[in-house]
């Protein structure tokens, strides 16, 4: 079934946690390793804008469908990260802006060649590169998806698990786009499924990888895919991204788990 972008524009909103009681944190907190995946979360949604900017200069922005959801994905992100934040807040921790603009800085997210280089390398590669493009979104949303659905299960927390599963359904949206514009664009040219399959092999890490410190990304991983429950995740996850044209017998969630150490059950 097409995914109806019209629809979607229309009906775009920010995730809603007006009606959940954020003052039973006060005397039900989360623990420390929760607060901590949660910044690092917070941070990945707050970073969307910077990965829409060096988007908007590659093919993909030439494309109406995919500008119309890219534009709304941004906004989408922002609200989640804003909605995180707010959870954050309550435990006295305060998501600075100058601080993640000075965290881009040392990670190299303010080189003003950064856009550029996409850009070249986007045109060389021509079409396909939405193909690839989509396939890496799609590969992403899943796991955002699973990271937090998995969050809200551990946590069982009667604030935070009805968020982050608002959270994970509108993120169902954004995998929903992604999906259906990889399957369309991979089943068109084998080129494309060359080189999705090279991307994904080769270069693909876990969201918040280029934006966060290693013992962050291998906390954030171990707490939510170690165990059996949680590699079945991971292979829940390769298993969709292997449906894909050309992708079959791929393991990228699982591969990138045992890159990392994490203590995986099976």
């Amino acid at each position: 079934m097409a995914f109806d972008i019209d629809n979607y524009a229309e009906t775009s909103e920010g995730v809603g946690w007006e009606d959940l009681d954020f003052e039973i944190f006060r005397t039900d907190p989360l623990p420390e390793n929760t607060l901590r995946s949660l910044r690092y979360m917070c941070d990945v949604e707050y970073h969307t804008v910077c990965y829409l900017r060096d988007l908007l200069v590659t093919p993909s922005h030439k494309e109406r469908d995919v500008s119309a959801f890219m534009t709304m994905w941004n906004r989408e992100e922002f609200w989640h990260g804003e909605a995180l934040a707010a959870v954050l807040q309550m435990h006295g921790i305060t998501v600075d802006f100058d601080e993640l603009k000075a965290s881009r800085l040392k990670l190299g997210w303010a080189d003003k060649l950064g856009p550029l280089k996409q850009s070249l390398l986007g045109n060389i590669v021509g079409d396909d590169f939405v193909a690839v493009h989509m396939s890496w979104g799609a590969a992403n949303e899943w796991s955002a998806v699973a990271a937090y659905r998995r969050l809200a299960a551990l946590e069982a927390h009667p604030a935070l698990s009805p968020l982050l599963k608002r959270i994970a359904q509108q993120e169902t949206r954004h995998v929903a786009f992604y999906a259906s514009q990889a399957r369309a664009r991979l089943e068109k040219s084998k080129m494309a499924q060359k080189l999705t399959r090279l991307a994904l092999s080769k270069a693909w890490e876990p969201v918040g990888s280029s934006i966060s410190e290693p013992a962050e990304v291998k906390h954030v991983m171990g707490h939510l895919f170690a165990g059996q429950d949680g590699v079945n995740e991971a292979r829940r996850i390769d298993s969709n991204i292997a449906k894909l044209p050309g992708m079959d017998g791929l393991t990228i969630v699982e591969s990138a788990l045992r890159k990392r150490g994490i203590d995986l059950a099976a």
